[in-house]
């Protein structure tokens, strides 16, 4: 690795961002092809998850990828399908070396991607940045390895450590800057998820409602044992686009059976101790193509996913607003982080302090 290869590969990785949430069930992934320091092809796995970025690159390219250098997030495909795997395409154009962030931990792929790259004679050099790729993949990753859906847990939490106010509906904590990247934050994600409780109390949408992004906004699942989301709520009223999934009990309640005839999705679901069971709930997202989900709930919800050891990530934003009496108390702060996690990354927006921690 050079100090341009590493440029270049995350470069790649911040090409890769531009489709997350986008890409159905296949992860978005990026690929750089780079001759005499200048880029002379690119691709992205295309929305909808097909053609994968290699093959784009790759054609952008032309004869120039000819003994050039492909930078990849993630290990080039090998296993066939209508088209040959995106390994075999890199040999067929002539490549000389491929430089990848991480390896791919599907069965199908899983080093045969290099291997089949290092029998044509191409130098393969992987997991070069796998922390980088994590940022990016980590969803991917998670439903491939652990056979589940990766969990973001977002929280905004007021100077007193507060979420919200009893009985108040929405409390605005933090600002528009805040409030914009949080909903920049839905469009990178398959799934939002929150607890009937917010539902009743606020009556949200959850939808990206930035400019120009509301296409982008992820499907909404609903934490619902007994079915109670009401008829004339939002999330029924809009359910068609994007989908509203409610993981219920019983789906076969007169309740469940409304819901459905609105178009609404229904999850059957396991409960314990009255509660959708919600280590089982997460591999159910995972077979739906559910890759990654954040976690918008209130604090009970919030507290259920971290005592359940299901929260990979936390999304952290904290102001100085006071909330007072009648506060409800978040499950931590920024100096509270639960055991096992670590600061990724820190920001500001506006009058608002952000922070990204995961775990290692």
């Amino acid at each position: 690795m050079t100090a341009d290869d590493a440029r270049f590969l995350r470069a790649a990785l911040r090409y890769a961002r531009w489709h997350l949430g986008r890409t159905g069930t296949n992860p978005s992934v990026a690929t750089l092809i780079v001759s005499d320091g200048a880029i002379v092809g690119r691709g992205i796995t295309a929305i909808g998850g097909r053609p994968h970025a290699e093959t784009i690159a790759l054609e952008e390219a032309g004869a120039a990828a000819r003994g050039a250098t492909a930078y990849v997030t993630l290990e080039p495909c090998a296993h066939h399908g209508r088209t040959p795997p995106c390994a075999e395409a890199l040999v067929a154009a002539g490549v000389a070396r491929v430089i990848a962030a991480v390896s791919d931990p599907d069965e199908r792929v899983s080093g045969r991607g290099y291997a089949i790259l290092r029998e044509g004679g191409i130098a393969v050099l992987a997991d070069c940045d796998p922390a980088g790729a994590g940022d990016v993949l980590g969803a991917y990753l998670t439903r491939s390895s652990k056979k589940r859906a990766q969990v973001t847990l977002k929280l905004a939490v007021s100077a007193d450590g507060m979420v919200g106010r009893k009985g108040a509906g929405q409390v605005a904590i933090t600002g528009a800057v805040a409030r914009a990247q949080a909903h920049r934050m839905r469009a990178e994600h398959d799934a939002i998820l929150v607890g009937i409780g917010t539902v009743l109390e606020d009556d949200p949408e959850l939808t990206c409602r930035l400019e120009g992004m509301e296409p982008r906004s992820p499907r909404r699942i609903v934490l619902d044992t007994d079915a109670r989301l009401p008829l004339g709520s939002k999330l029924v009223a809009g359910a068609a686009m994007p989908p509203v999934h409610v993981a219920t009990a019983d789906p076969l309640s007169d309740r469940a059976r409304a819901l459905a005839e609105r178009g609404v999705r229904l999850i059957a679901s396991e409960t314990v101790d009255g509660r959708i069971a919600l280590p089982e709930l997460v591999e159910d997202l995972a077979a739906l193509g559910i890759a990654s989900v954040m976690v918008e709930g209130g604090a009970a919800v919030a507290r259920a996913f971290l005592q359940e050891g299901l929260v990979d990530r936390i999304a952290l934003f904290e102001s100085d607003v006071l909330v007072g009496e009648g506060g409800i108390a978040a499950p931590f702060t920024g100096e509270t982080l639960p055991a096992g996690f670590a600061v990724a990354r820190r920001a500001v927006y506006g009058a608002d302090r952000f922070m990204l921690a995961e775990r290692p």
